[in-house]
């Protein structure tokens, strides 16, 4: 016997009866169940189009805190920002590298660059040479000694000569934004800014380390940190009045 030809007991409250009620008109419910249709077929499918849809667009919604639209990217920029090896800031408008290629050239224009300091014996590239003529670069060559000629040994460390040369052109504000760079932007570069840390009060041990995070797997070299500790900062002319602020503020501090 099925619960719907079950008679209701009169003893039963009025409540209960009604909840046996509803119980039997659930189940019948489910019982007959539902037979799909080909519209319902339809239905789904453009909402799996849809969902597919979505998956296929990334948003970046920056903008969400200012009620703005979403921003879809359909293609990558065509402009490539690359910077060049090793690259950092040092301080502001202050950066060093190795040696920029052409990749990095629309990289170097966003920094509005005034002066680039060239630390390396040879040659720069032509490239890199014709782009500080097209934009008005000045490209200082701190590694030739009129007096003495250039630095004999290409591998060797700078003189102290071409250390002082690079930091008289650091130490003045007008020659700014400016770029320190040599082949590979390791040890002639550590080396000058390596002084230029040591002018700005900076312990051994912290220049040691940032000079160690630019030299790669090999390590630095022995002769660059003692060229650096014994490197007599008061032979550096500064004025104060043409320094850049962030040198000031370390030399008064």
């Amino acid at each position: 016997m099925s619960k719907s030809d079950q008679k209701i007991n009169p003893a039963l409250p009025e409540v209960l009866e009604n909840m046996i009620v509803a119980n039997d008109q659930s189940e019948n419910h489910v019982s007959v169940g539902h037979v799909p249709t080909n519209s319902d077929n339809e239905d789904e499918c453009d909402l799996n189009e849809d969902d597919d849809d979505e998956e296929d667009h990334i948003y970046i919604n920056e903008e969400m805190e200012s009620g703005r639209e979403k921003i879809l990217i359909s293609h990558a920029p065509q402009e490539r920002i690359v910077p060049p090896l090793n690259f950092c800031p040092v301080e502001r408008y202050l950066y060093r590298s190795g040696q920029p290629s052409p990749v990095n050239f629309p990289f170097l224009l966003n920094l509005n660059l005034k002066t680039i300091i060239w630390l390396a014996n040879e040659e720069p590239q032509d490239t890199l040479l014709e782009f500080c003529d097209t934009y008005n670069i000045s490209l200082q060559f701190a590694a030739i000694n009129p007096d003495g000629g250039e630095d004999d040994n290409p591998w060797d460390g700078l003189t102290e000569h071409s250390i002082i040369n690079a930091l008289q052109t650091i130490v003045d504000r007008k020659n700014y934004p400016l770029l320190v760079c040599c082949g590979m932007g390791r040890h002639r570069t550590g080396t000058v800014i390596g002084c230029l840390r040591r002018i700005m009060g900076w312990n051994l041990a912290s220049v040691s380390e940032e000079y160690r995070r630019f030299t790669g797997s090999r390590g630095g070299r022995i002769l660059v940190e003692l060229l650096i500790e014994a490197f007599d900062t008061n032979i550096v002319k500064i004025d104060k009045k043409q320094a850049p602020a962030w040198l000031v503020t370390a030399l008064n501090e």
